[in-house]
């Protein structure tokens, strides 16, 4: 069955969410438009990830509300009634997702191999990719392109953006002043930062590196709350536009930015698709896995001291790959020092984000 042997005429992914995770997704499909430019893609999306997914050129998108819960399937399943594919791609680790997959019809429905299939996937494909261990998301995916006989990658994130996201843009950064982006919240609330260390770094980045600092997130209570909290307590000028931009804009202005500081959220992903640095904080999960794909030099990383601390003295090597150490306290375990010496040594390196 698998390799193909010839390009199929359609392939239908399946990956729902999260934002960082979709990231991942995008330059797995320039490496199939590359290798198989007559083939017809249709991406299975959430509905909040598919405001930005749906700048990707050369996709038709289908969107799932997932708020709805279980009551999504049937418009889906009229949706997908006189559908047909010859591939799908079943990217996501849950059996809300393999529900869907269960809608869709392809004669080969290729998922994870069976170490990594949890959450039953197995039950819900006919074809698995090779078994790996211990790889980054991002690489994980391109396993599906290589199980269908695509091995040249295109690590390539070109979406379109629109005029008035870079207009957006060029309002909040108008100039060559170099700019860190700070997105403080991450939606699990255990790998935050707190707003004391967030304006301790934001003051220094001013009156150290003479930088603007621009403060960006969702419209959650806790994000504007978190927002405010950091103005409050720096003593430098910094510009807090949580909540008052759309993804696309947010992309547009991460492509503005010198750097963006962010803990294990959508952001840092996106941060990377415009090219700009990501000063990282990772310690309730391991940057080999989530970090920024091509900024995990720049992380702070701080998993091995959180699983000594909270899982017993263990060495991340006796956890398990995709273990999280979401704890109150984890990320205290990084410090302000550790990111302004990591915020001098990007500087002084000569990467460059998008205003430099």
């Amino acid at each position: 069955m698998l390799p193909l042997g010839s390009p199929p005429r359609s392939l239908c992914l399946l990956r729902l969410s999260a934002i960082g995770d979709t990231c991942h997704v995008v330059p797995l499909v320039r490496s199939l438009q590359r290798a198989w430019p007559e083939t017809k893609i249709t991406w299975i999306v959430g509905k909040i990830e598919a405001r930005l997914m749906g700048l990707l050129e050369g996709v038709e998108f289908i969107t799932v509300d997932k708020r709805d819960g279980l009551r999504a399937l049937p418009a889906l399943r009229r949706a997908l009634a006189n559908r047909r594919f010859d591939v799908l791609l079943h990217l996501q680790l849950s059996l809300r997702a393999s529900l869907i997959a269960a809608l869709v019809r392809a004669p080969i429905k290729l998922g994870f191999d069976r170490a990594r299939a949890r959450e039953l996937q197995w039950l819900f494909t006919n074809a698995q990719i090779a078994a790996r261990t211990r790889e980054h998301v991002l690489d994980s995916f391109f396993g599906f392109a290589e199980a269908l006989g695509v091995y040249e990658r295109e690590l390539r994130w070109d979406l379109k953006l629109p005029p008035e996201a870079l207009e957006y843009a060029t309002r909040v950064i108008p100039d060559s002043r170099p700019t860190l982006v700070i997105s403080p919240c991450s939606s699990h609330v255990e790998r935050n930062w707190s707003a004391r260390r967030y304006a301790e770094v934001a003051d220094y980045a001013v009156s150290e590196h003479g930088m603007r600092v621009v403060l960006v997130g969702g419209r959650t209570a806790l994000e504007r709350d978190i927002g405010a909290e950091i103005t409050r307590l720096t003593t430098q000028p910094v510009r807090n536009q949580i909540g008052q931009d759309t993804l696309p804009q947010l992309l547009a202005l991460l492509a503005r930015a010198r750097a963006l500081l962010s803990p294990d959220s959508g952001p840092a992903h996106m941060a990377t698709m415009v090219g700009t640095p990501v000063l990282g904080l990772w310690a309730a999960t391991r940057v080999a896995r989530t970090g920024p794909y091509c900024s995990r030099q720049w992380c702070i990383d701080a998993y091995e001291r959180a699983a000594r601390s909270y899982r017993q003295g263990r060495t991340p090597d006796e956890l398990p790959w995709t273990e999280k150490i979401e704890e109150p306290g984890v990320m205290n375990l990084i410090e302000v020092q550790e990111v302004t010496a990591r915020l001098d040594e990007l500087l002084g390196s000569g990467a460059t984000g998008g205003n430099a």
